[in-house]
């Protein structure tokens, strides 16, 4: 695909028709079938190629890759040698779910060459020697003369050799929201961007109205589509902060655990004990440290997130996307179909000097016209322009049940339901004044005439740019009836039209004549009506949407391959453009990556940009240290999408390129369902925060508890057993249940947390050591009183310490068992909302039942070698246990006043 790949790089706008058939050859007749077959055999055939995707296999695998999920294959072999076949399945169980889990989200991450491929046209019309053919448009190759007509998609880029009212919509490709009006003659500026080459058609865009011809240029990768794919091929996706996060997580505790293993044999092995029990109970120790339910709760917390997502229009292809979008601090947004409509309205009507005004947006008739006052005859003024503009139109509108629909050009589109809004209907309209001629538009003439019999005499209406429509017009209509056009009133109408395009609105002018003769004689003379202003509305809860990112400190940016002055007004409109600038893409295409680097932050709206432009813009975000979302529905997002950290697709208007490789689809379409989704990631890492405080200090106080008896020389606080129901039960249910824990209610009016902060922040370190040592404390103490006062009640030594060892037991799982409620926030008391987590009501419920269960029950008793508690036993254990309420209180107290007076100095 040498010569299809190399097509695109020659600058074929530049060129006129017979310098591009001198180079590739041909003539009006076009290829002949020989030459053709020749430069297929060569250069390939015009298809995307086959990604390169993973087999199911290969995805298996990587699952492994996990340093936790290692670590807990460990810890299954480690329990099982132990003899504890309960704790080895429960083990094998939790990450058999979590690799099965992360498989089957991750078994379609690499589909968006396929979706490239299907975008690609089935078959084309082509003339070779001489005559016409509808071939495969795989079979197309540089140098084939394609026709073209209306509702076809371009099966490959070509440069236009002829071109009859020919418009392509290449909002797909390009981001533009108009309809582009195609020309054929050479374009001098060698740096256009590729939705100002007119003279150029790109495959898998679509004709909307006209005809034409052109020249194959680019095939296959050599394609604007194939741009993009190298694009997307040479874009990794990058690990979500979580991931990164548990990584190092999962290193750190693999650590800890070689060194507590090697601690505990070898003082133990100092005091005399058994090899063998030293290194079981090592072992046991080590299991311990490794946090078991760890995958469970993060992936249960994440598919819970998951489907709270889908009831806000939302779905996620992958788990960890639901985290990321917690930590998310810019989103880059597509504006057509995104942050607009992607439905062009009509928004002003100018006539006589007044502006009436038009609500509603969209498709829908629905909305009215609105004059600043009462003025005689205006009405009518208005009335007569529409009448007009819907005559002079060829689109449609179409209702069903799910609503109104477009058949034709947007802009004429916007025509028809404005005056639908003033009773005007064109099927009515047509009725009176049915067409009997017309005068297409071009891009010489950038205006189309129709001719209409009415009343017995032909009258002709056009419309189209204001000053092509002002070279007809030699009378413009008024209040007071039809009055010569001085040039007073063409400098009053051209200022009217620039105040409009202000506005970003785009600009027709609309005139009419009656008493038409003929062809020659409808454009001469002709009377201005007014002038019209449209535009592709925003979305009226993006506005909103906008606002509460801004609340959360999340920076909206709006990166579009519109015009830089319809961008200006919309992100103006929006709230996205305050205080920053906007940059147009042939700016941004001079700047080098340091230059870029350095002003990202400044600017706040891109404008006329390529999909390399909004790869590039990602990049700098992210180089910055910021995790970067993009929204987008066109094939020219699909590169930025998979690079960002969190590419959000659009479900009902986006392609499936883009769908396939973002990390979220919204099912609405709906800027605002991105909020809902920012305000669930950040409570999926909140609790996931949450769990790990619970845990971690639970191990430390374990670890502690035992390290501290070992150097002590006092006997062994636990059993290897007890040890791993501990452990169990901490790390089960209750750790579980946090997971599920409501969102804080202040959670979405704090910035974006540091993604390379990391979980482990000064305050989490800070409760969890305090929580940790503060239980490794008292249990020693309590093991030490409980071995003399046994002594003191003349136990004998199997049963002193038999009682101790319950004593500490009990006391270590209902420590941790307060301790969970209070680390349901590591800000906040517990003493807010202490019962709004039912699940972990029911889990420390159950627990607790369990607990009286190996307390009481005889042959479980047996196994725990539990001792059965006397009432004072109880009241020390119980005292032991609540004890960590106020010292993990006093600990929040301290580091909320930190923190305030932190902030509160300059600077800070």
């Amino acid at each position: 695909m040498r010569s299809g790949r190399s097509a695109m790089q020659q600058p074929w706008h530049t060129l006129t028709v017979d310098a591009i058939r001198t180079r590739l050859g041909g003539d009006d007749g076009g290829l002949t079938d020989v030459e053709a077959a020749a430069r297929l055999s060569r250069d390939g055939y015009n298809e995307l190629p086959q990604a390169d995707t993973l087999s199911p296999w290969q995805i298996l695998v990587a699952q492994f890759s996990n340093v936790l999920i290692l670590i807990l294959l460990v810890a299954v072999a480690l329990s099982a040698a132990l003899g504890e076949v309960l704790e080895s399945v429960v083990i094998l169980i939790i990450v058999l779910f979590a690799i099965g889990l992360g498989f089957a989200q991750e078994y379609r991450a690499e589909r968006a060459m396929e979706a490239l491929r299907r975008m690609a046209a089935p078959r084309a019309r082509v003339i070779r020697g001489g005559r016409e053919q509808a071939l495969p448009a795989r079979e197309l190759v540089p140098g084939d003369l394609i026709l073209l007509a209306v509702g076809d998609r371009v099966p490959a880029d070509a440069r236009l050799c002829e071109a009859a009212n020919l418009q392509a919509n290449e909002a797909a490709l390009t981001g533009e929201s108009v309809p582009v009006t195609k020309q054929v003659e050479p374009l001098p500026d060698t740096e256009l961007g590729v939705g100002d080459r007119v003279n150029l058609v790109y495959s898998g865009t679509d004709i909307v109205s006209g005809r034409g011809r052109g020249i194959v240029v680019g095939t296959g990768l050599g394609s604007e589509f194939g741009r993009v794919t190298d694009l997307l091929a040479g874009v990794e996706q990058q690990p979500t902060p979580l991931q990164r996060n548990l990584d190092r997580l999962g290193r750190v505790l693999a650590l800890a655990a070689g060194v507590v293993v090697a601690l505990i044999v070898v003082l133990g092995l100092l005091r005399g004990e058994p090899l063998l029990e030293m290194i079981l109970f090592g072992i046991a120790l080590a299991v311990a440290v490794v946090p078991e339910a760890l995958p469970a709760v993060v992936t249960v917390s994440l598919a819970i997130g998951v489907q709270r997502l889908v009831k806000r229009h939302a779905l996620v292809r992958r788990l960890p996307t639901v985290e990321t979008l917690g930590s998310t601090s810019v989103i880059c947004s597509d504006k057509t179909g995104t942050l607009t409509r992607d439905e062009m309205t009509l928004r002003a009507i100018w006539a006589d000097g007044v502006i009436t005004t038009v609500s509603g947006s969209g498709y829908a008739p629905e909305g009215e016209l609105r004059d600043p006052a009462e003025l005689p005859g205006q009405r009518a003024l208005v009335e007569e322009l529409l009448r007009a503009a819907t005559l002079c139109s060829d689109a449609r509108l179409d209702a069903d049940d799910s609503g109104w629909t477009l058949l034709g050009d947007p802009t004429e589109g916007a025509l028809v339901v404005a005056a639908a809004k003033a009773g005007l209907h064109k099927e009515a309209l047509e009725q009176q004044a049915p067409r009997i001629d017309e005068i297409p538009f071009s891009s010489e003439r950038k205006r189309m005439t129709t001719l209409h019999r009415c009343d017995g005499e032909t009258v002709a209406h056009a419309k189209g740019a204001v000053e092509e429509i002002l070279q007809t017009c030699g009378r413009i209509r008024t209040r007071r009836g039809t009055e010569p056009l001085t040039d007073a009133g063409r400098d009053a109408i051209d200022r009217a039209a620039e105040a409009l395009a202000q506005q970003a609105l785009r600009v027709l002018a609309i005139a009419s004549k009656a008493g038409v003769t003929d062809r020659d004689d409808a454009e001469t003379d002709m009377v201005l009506l007014g002038l019209v202003g449209m535009i592709d509305p925003p979305r009226r809860e993006a506005r909103a949407a906008i606002a509460n990112c801004a609340r959360a400190g999340i920076r909206p940016i709006m990166i579009t391959g519109d015009h830089p002055e319809t961008a200006r007004a919309i992100a103006g409109e929006l709230g996205i453009l305050r205080h920053g600038r906007v940059l147009v893409g042939r700016d941004l295409r001079a700047m080098s990556q340091e230059q870029l680097d350095a002003v990202v932050a400044d600017i706040e709206v891109y404008a006329r940009v390529s999909p390399a432009d909004k790869l590039r813009v990602v990049k700098a975000w992210q180089r910055r240290g910021h995790v970067c979302a993009m929204t987008g529905d066109g094939v020219n997002d699909a590169p930025a999408l998979k690079r960002a950290d969190i590419g959000v697709a659009m479900g009902i208007t986006g392609t499936d390129v883009s769908r396939e490789a973002a990390d979220m689809t919204l099912t609405d379409d709906n800027f605002a369902s991105i909020v809902g989704a920012v305000e669930e990631g950040r409570g999926i890492f909140a609790n996931i925060k949450k769990y790990l405080m619970y845990l971690l200090s639970s191990n430390i106080g374990e670890i502690g508890l035992m390290a501290a008896a070992t150097l002590a020389g006092l006997p062994l606080p636990l059993s290897a057993v007890q040890l791993l129901y501990v452990n169990l039960a901490t790390d089960g249910l209750p750790a579980l249940a946090l997971g599920l824990d409501p969102p804080e209610p202040d959670l979405m009016q704090r910035p974006p947390r540091d993604p390379e902060s990391g979980i482990f922040t000064p305050p989490v370190v800070a409760l969890m050591l305090v929580g940790g040592l503060w239980s490794a404390g008292v249990n020693v103490v309590l093991f030490v009183h409980a071995l003399n006062s046994g002594q003191a009640l003349g136990l004998a030594p199997e049963a002193v310490l038999a009682r101790a060892m319950t004593m500490t037991f009990v006391a270590l799982v209902l420590i941790q068992f307060f301790k969970a409620y209070n680390f349901r926030s590591d800000r906040h008391s517990v003493l807010m909302r202490p019962f709004a987590n039912r699940w972990l009501n029911l889990a420390i419920a159950w627990e607790l039942a369990l607990l009286l269960a190996i307390l009481h029950v005889p042959f479980l008793a047996e196994a725990f070698g539990a001792w059965r508690l006397a009432p004072g036993d109880w009241l020390l254990v119980l005292a032991a246990a609540v004890s960590i309420v106020p010292v993990l209180e006093a600990t929040k107290w301290f580091l909320r006043r930190a923190v305030s007076v932190e902030t509160q100095r300059p600077g800070g």
